[in-house]
């Protein structure tokens, strides 16, 4: 059983893809910690997750004061969110669960969305 975690960021002051973002994601009832990776230039992140457990809470955390200390023009110097946290399960082992975001320096729109293996 495996279970794909994607993601995918866009930057809502110009529109671009939030590449290079560092992402986390960790077993809240375990504690370990099942990546830590990054996402891709075009702001792109696909994981797989082996057999994850159906009634665990996981967290990932996209550390996105990086990304905007790296666009000063667009924060005009001041960001006020350092990381974006999103809790939620895995009920299905097998399958396939997407969390898009929509970034700004002073907040974020996300979603989650899911398909059963």
């Amino acid at each position: 059983m495996t279970a794909v975690v994607s993601s995918h960021a866009l930057n809502a002051v110009d529109g671009s893809h939030a590449g290079g973002i560092a992402v986390r994601l960790v077993n809240l009832d375990t504690g370990e910690t099942l990546f830590d990776t990054t996402m891709d230039d075009g702001g792109r992140l696909v994981r797989k997750v082996a057999a994850p457990e159906p009634t665990a809470r996981y967290e990932m955390v996209f550390q996105t004061g990086g990304y905007w200390e790296s666009r000063v023009e667009q924060t005009h110097g001041i960001r006020i969110v350092d990381e974006v946290v999103v809790r939620f399960t895995m009920p299905d082992p097998d399958g396939r669960y997407h969390v898009p975001l929509i970034l700004s320096p002073h907040g974020h729109s996300l979603w989650c969305s899911t398909e059963h293996g």
